[in-house]
This record gives C-alpha cells, structure tokens and sequence, in this order.
C-alpha cells in the first residue's frame, strides 16, 4: 500500500477508534480475515481470532450500554481513556514499516484525531441524554454504529476518501471550536452573574 494510502487508513481508523472504537477493530479485522483488503503495515494483528473475539464481545456490551442514557455517559467517560490510546495504537501500527520517526508522529496524530472524534461524540451525546425525550439518544446509537461500520469499510477500501472526509472533519472542528469556548464562557459569566445576584438578595 503507498504511503498515501497508509495514511487514510491509519488516520481513518484513528479517528473512527474515538466514536466507536471496537465496530472499527471488527470491521477491519473481518475484512483483513476474509482477505478482502490487505491492512497495512502491522495492522493484520487486527484479524486474530482472539483479538476479534475481544472485540466482539465488547462491541456487544456496548451496543447495550449505548442505548441506555446513563450508562451510555459513564460508559464514554471510562472510554477516553481507552479509545484515545487506541486510535493512536492504530495509528502508528499502520505504519509499522517506516521509520520511527514517522511512527511516532502518527502516534500522536492518531491520539489526537481519536480525542477529537471521541470529544464530539462524547459533547453530543451528553446533551442528548439529558434531553427529556428517550428517542434522541437511541437514534444516535444506531446511527453512530452505522457511521462507524460504514466508513471503516470506505477506509479499507478507499483509504484516499476517508482522509479527506477526516480532514473536513478536522477543519471543522477547529472552525467550531472557537465558537464553543465563547458560547461555554458565555454561559458561565450568565452561571456567575446569577450566583452574585442570589448572594446580594441572601445578604
């Protein structure tokens, strides 16, 4: 696989870990198996028997989790530290037979996309769980499945395509960003004002 190509797949999986980490491992790791595609570098260990296993087992667990509100915000908490490390486990696995200095970089590439998707999903879901409507959060589920299962399979097979749509991710996100910290400091200075004023009407 040329380089090019190693980098979507290696940041494509990276950043797919941080919205659903184990229907990404099951995903490649199914396609690697049945010899649809060729993964790069050292990402075939994706389609041992027992890592599939693994992550089989846990993918159902959180199909489960994923659909009940408090669970499923317990559960994205207790993930950060599991779906960042991850995505950057991929991603230098996917290029395992460079140099290290390249491999180190997409270490952090991958933490960092996997943080990023992993933040996204994990600020959406939260405000769709404290909605009081239980429908919300359960589309979400599905559809973050289906999201997930769909574009590491165009990662597998066009590698090219799923970094482009990570790099609109990523333009999108530093776009929004700054928009988000005003909004939350907005709200905050309204959060402190009221506190104030409720001190000046106690005293």
């Amino acid at each position: 696989m040329d380089p090019l190509a190693t980098l979507g797949l290696g940041m494509g999986s990276a950043w797919l870990s941080g919205f659903n980490l184990y229907a990404t491992v099951l995903t490649l790791g199914l396609l690697q198996r049945f010899h649809l595609v060729e993964l790069p570098g050292g990402l075939d260990f994706l389609s041992r028997g027992w890592v599939l296993g693994v992550a089989a087992a846990l993918y159902i667990i959180e199909f489960v989790a994923d659909k009940i509100p408090m669970v499923d915000s317990a559960w994205d908490a207790i993930h950060t530290f599991i779906r960042v490390p991850a995505g950057a486990v991929l991603a230098a696995s996917a290029f395992a037979h460079f140099d290290p200095a390249v491999r180190a970089v997409a270490l952090l590439a991958g933490g960092t996309l996997a943080l990023g998707s992993h933040g996204t999903k994990a600020t959406v879901r939260a405000t769709a769980n404290a909605s009081p409507e239980p429908f919300s959060n359960l589309v979400l589920s599905v559809a973050e499945d289906l999201f997930t299962v769909a574009l590491a399979a165009l990662a597998a097979f066009h590698p090219v395509a799923i970094l482009i749509v990570v790099l609109i991710f990523v333009v999108a996100l530093l776009w929004l960003a700054p928009k988000a910290i005003r909004a939350i400091r907005r709200q905050l200075a309204r959060f402190e004002e009221f506190l104030r004023r409720a001190r000046l009407l106690g005293s």
